[in-house]
């Protein structure tokens, strides 16, 4: 081979830090290079791991429906790393499409796989997806043994791994009606994620954040994080989370007595994301909005 040509783990391990960074259309073209390297010079095996590689960013990007079809036919041939790999893209697939039984359904395998294999970072990865699925279904007290139980296996050094889970639990345990405990995990989750990643890692937490300072009476601080989560949110186009900062945000106005500025927030919910419910600012105004949002669905 040519010197100085990337050998399939220079370009397995070059997308993973794009992935890390957010840059997920690099990522893409990067990992359509590595499965090129692998058809060339590589193993069948090679071949399913640079695929599962690429299909891992396809799903985070929306562009998933494609890849399942493959995922599965890896998932039924391999009981190696290229098993696991598809088990829990295809879990994570179904769980960005809202489709939380099937999501479970295979996050349950991928942690199966991780077991055989041996792989704690695997088991926890599986184990916090499958602390996803169960929270976004309301199951509070499931989901929060799984998350426990992934951070017991996740390396206690700094990472985005962890950074999340500390988010996933802080949640949880907010909801718990634990306060303090869930307000130190979210800033732990919070100092963690702005050194490890992108910007956009901040957004759970912040929202978190802002929804434990409401439940705390705290206004003033939930208007802070739901503010910045907010501004990252529309940055990053990620319109779920835009539509949970609207929620909180006008929560927090209404209950500080700031009429004009709930109605405001509420008012451009209901404009972007419910364009035929014109009565929702007023119905917002009169609930309470808490009990209407799961941020983690």
């Amino acid at each position: 081979m040519e010197e100085n040509v990337p050998t399939f783990e220079d370009l397995r391990e070059s997308g993973a830090r794009a992935v890390n960074a957010g840059r997920l259309a690099e990522a893409l073209e990067i990992f359509g290079q590595c499965i090129a390297w692998a058809e060339r010079h590589g193993s069948a095996e090679q071949q399913d791991l640079a695929f599962c590689n690429r299909a891992a960013a396809a799903i985070e990007l929306g562009r998933g429906d494609g890849e399942i079809g493959r995922l599965r036919e890896i998932l039924m041939r391999r009981n190696c790393g290229a098993g696991y790999l598809a088990a829990y893209n295809i879990a994570r697939h179904y769980e960005l499409s809202k489709s939380y039984r099937k999501a479970l359904f295979y996050a349950r395998i991928a942690r199966e796989r991780a077991e055989n294999l041996d792989r704690n970072d695997w088991l926890a990865s599986s184990l916090n997806l499958m602390g996803n699925t169960l929270l976004a279904e309301s199951l509070v007290a499931d989901a929060t043994r799984q998350y426990e139980l992934a951070l017991e296996l996740t390396p206690p050094e700094p990472s985005i791994a962890r950074g999340m889970v500390f988010d996933n639990l802080g949640y949880c345990r907010v909801l718990q009606g634990r306060h303090r405990e869930g307000c130190s995990l979210l800033l732990q989750s919070l100092r963690m994620l702005r050194r490890m990643g992108p910007e956009v890692y901040q957004i759970p937490p912040r929202l978190d954040l802002c929804f434990l300072h409401i439940e705390t009476g705290r206004y003033d601080h939930a208007l802070h994080q739901g503010t910045r989560a907010l501004e990252l949110a529309e940055r990053a186009g990620e319109s779920d989370s835009v539509k949970n900062a609207l929620y909180l945000l006008g929560e927090a106005e209404n209950l500080l007595g700031n009429v004009s500025g709930a109605r405001t927030y509420f008012g451009r919910l209901q404009s972007e994301f419910f364009p035929d419910a014109s009565y929702l600012p007023g119905f917002l105004l009169a609930v309470d909005v808490r009990k209407l949002v799961n941020l983690h669905a």
